[in-house]
């Protein structure tokens, strides 16, 4: 195997023994052959939807299969056989279609593993990441395929809730296959990517308003951290229909729900709020699953990526439940929706009525809710704060946590910081110092939590606002800097959207990715002033804070 798509990638090179997140070297090579099953479909419903004859429900999956092979997200071999299975037989029969109608196919990949499973190794390796031997080429066509991932996940659950984007769909399939293309050039690739962050800005947006539509905007919430005395379900992931679904189930069951790691922006919005189960969030960022899931005592359900494979004598090994996208052997996985009508999470509430109540880890309360939202409704006190100097800084510290020591750096930063500085956030990188006494400025909350990951379309929003409101020509001129955490792909599509918009000067951390070549880094040293941290100390004296 060869994998180096996550921070934590072994030796800050790539993983070829096994996935420092757990994924064993099969699954990773059935992985990168269902990668290359969907790049073939997507050239061919690419060559449909120019003669207006795209099969959206050969759309719909490819954003399925895109989101199982995220990081942390499936590590189920039979489901990935599944997809795959299916990405090729939605190939062949766009292919049918396409010869009936006379439409006009380029240069398809050829399905060269209708084979054996003991030879999956040997054709994996044939259509993997190694299989371009250039290094400029292979660096950009990763560093594109990995924004077209993250931005499937954003377009998939906006897809759960009904709302879907044709241009999106086209948008994926265009860089699938500019991907995939065996003459393709480095600087038609540098092209590429950008058009992929702009892709990511679309499905960001589509899902902000998906969210926003059926949920309500997320407002200023207090969100307990304690726990309740009945038993629980622990919902982790990131899906927000999945939540409600299972909400509804359980009222009135004596089972009450709580969120872990990316769920927790949920108790903001104002749909939830109607339900006197929902207790809470129960413990902290993805990686801490392991001795967390220990103590809640209840079931957990995988909604999604961020999954931390359980050790052999794990006690909850039997309390696993998955869905959607995630996968993991020896978990229940509940089926997707048919017919319109919701999952039935009927299994896992009978389940969690035989279990202990959680046992407490904390207590009392963080704050949420500061979507784009709740902050522009406070444009005026924010603006009065900023034009008095009671606010003199802005920090966007947006993304992931993850297990690496270097990590603290996030926490000692936010601890340095002056008074007179908000940090802006949104992700699991929060939890690095979202339970600090960090206090108020006038009032106003010294962090500024917009939500999940892809909420960073919110801090997106709010730099806009705030341009607007004091004048300036480009967000680059705010008082705002950009010291962002990175993990896996969908972090990818933020940094990739973030360019696109033209926002600079970013620094990445703890370090920079294992597939940005050092020509690349360069250029994005030189056109977009990327960089990485390095000490809080040296960090604040560059940004003046």
């Amino acid at each position: 195997m060869f994998c180096f798509q996550c921070q934590e990638t072994a030796n800050g090179t790539g993983c070829t023994v096994k996935g420092v997140c757990g994924k064993e070297p099969q699954t990773a090579g059935l992985m990168d052959l269902l990668l290359y099953a969907v790049r073939g479909e997507a050239i061919v419903n690419r060559a449909l939807r120019e003669e207006e004859s795209a099969d959206v429900e050969a759309d719909r999956r490819m954003l399925d299969a895109l989101f199982s092979t995220i990081t942390n997200a499936n590590f189920d071999d039979d489901a990935l056989r599944a997809r795959i299975d299916r990405a090729l037989g939605d190939k062949e029969r766009l292919v049918k279609i396409a010869a009936e109608r006379g439409i006009y196919l380029p240069d398809v990949p050829e399905v060269v593993f209708r084979t054996a499973p003991e030879e999956y190794a040997e054709k994996a390796a044939q259509v993997g990441v190694l299989s371009d031997p250039d290094e400029e080429t292979r660096c950009l066509r990763q560093l594109a395929l990995y924004g077209v991932k993250g931005a499937a996940a954003y377009t998939e659950h906006a897809l759960n809730l009904g709302y879907e984007d044709s241009e999106i769909y086209r948008m994926l399939e265009d860089a699938l296959a500019e991907i995939g293309r065996r003459d393709v050039t480095a600087d038609e690739l540098v092209s590429l990517v950008h058009r992929v962050g702009e892709c990511g800005v679309k499905a960001m947006a589509l899902l902000d308003r998906a969210n926003t539509s059926v949920y309500g905007h997320p407002e200023m919430t207090e969100i307990n951290i304690g726990v309740g005395k009945r038993p629980g379900i622990l919902v982790s992931g990131h899906d927000l229909k999945d939540l409600a679904e299972l909400l509804e189930q359980t009222a009135g069951t004596g089972v009450d729900v709580y969120t872990h790691g990316e769920m927790l922006p949920a108790h903001a919005y104002p749909f939830f709020k109607k339900y006197a189960h929902f207790i809470g969030n129960y413990g902290n960022a993805w990686w801490k699953q392991r001795s967390e899931f220990e103590t809640f005592n209840g079931v957990v359900l995988f909604t999604t990526n961020c999954i931390v494979p359980p050790l052999k004598n794990a006690s909850y090994l039997g309390r696993l439940y998955t869905t959607g996208s995630a996968g993991l052997p020896g978990a229940v996985h509940i089926p997707d929706r048919k017919n319109g009508r919701p999952k039935d999470f009927s299994a896992l509430i009978a389940h969690a009525l035989r279990c202990e109540p959680p046992t407490e880890i904390e207590s009392g309360t963080v704050t949420g809710g500061f979507a784009h939202g709740q902050t522009i409704a406070w444009a005026d006190r924010i603006l009065e704060a900023v034009r008095s100097g009671a606010i003199r800084k802005f920090v966007v510290m947006a993304g992931c946590d993850g297990r690496m020591r270097s990590r603290e750096y996030y926490t000692a930063f936010a601890s340095a910081l002056p008074k007179d500085v908000v940090i802006l956030t949104a992700g699991c990188a929060k939890y690095r110092y979202n339970k600090l006494p960090l206090g108020h400025i006038g009032g106003i909350p010294q962090v500024f939590d917009a939500g999940q990951c892809n909420d960073s379309y919110s801090l997106v929003q709010i730099a806009f606002a705030l341009r607007d409101a004091l004048g300036l020509a480009s967000v680059n001129d705010l008082p705002v800097v950009y010291n962002i955490a990175w993990y896996e792909q969908k972090a990818v599509i933020v940094f990739l959207a973030l360019l696109s918009l033209g926002v600079k000067n970013i620094r990445l951390g703890p370090t920079l990715p294992a597939f940005l070549t050092p020509s690349m880094q360069t250029v994005l040293s030189e056109r977009f002033g990327v960089g990485t941290v390095s000490s809080p100390e040296e960090d604040m004296a560059r940004w003046g804070i």
